[in-house]
């Protein structure tokens, strides 16, 4: 039997791993897509003068990404691939890093994603800070084998996206799905 986050579908990973460019050639396609909720966040505090800033009070940042991450999965449609720039498991597991804090244990039976999850590697060569990503590539690698750990310790089957053409990935990712 389908459930219903069977549609949901997360692309998680290395921070500049390669999961934007990712969702927006799965949008080209015609899928639904959901931005990461990180750097929206980033836009609306620095467009604001606030200060939930992963540079700034990371603890913060993480609940909006939480709180976000929440209504984006309250609102994706019911049906189709809706493809996530991370999600709610992302969140959860940088807000207990952070703050030790036990959401991200809660995953384990609510508030699920399609089983299958689809995680960008660490990626020097196309690795690169900005306004929106200021930490460096080694922050990045911890972030990425915190999430790899998070994903199977909450029962999910982490998928390692080979370092190839955006399309060739999607190609996959769409294989995978079937």
């Amino acid at each position: 039997m389908r459930h219903r986050a069977d549609n949901l579908v997360i692309l998680s990973g290395c921070s500049g791993g390669g999961k934007s460019t990712l969702l927006a050639e799965l949008s080209r396609r015609g899928h639904a897509t959901v931005e990461e909720p990180g750097r929206r966040i980033v836009r609306q505090e620095t467009s604001g003068q606030g200060t939930a800033l992963p540079w700034i009070n990371m603890e913060a940042f993480a609940r909006r990404a939480v709180a976000m991450s929440l209504e984006d999965r309250e609102n994706a449609p019911a049906t189709g691939w809706v493809f996530f720039d991370r999600g709610l498991v992302d969140a959860a597991s940088a807000l207990h890093a952070v703050a030790a804090d036990r959401l991200l244990h809660g995953l384990r039976n609510s508030h699920r994603y399609n089983s299958r999850v689809f995680l960008t590697p660490p990626w020097p060569e196309i690795y690169v800070s900005d306004g929106e990503r200021q930490h460096d590539f080694s922050a990045a690698v911890a972030e990425y084998e915190r999430l790899l750990r998070d994903y199977h310790t909450l029962s999910y089957d982490p998928v390692v996206l080979p370092k190839v053409s955006v399309s060739e990935r999607a190609d996959l990712v769409l294989e995978m799905l079937g």
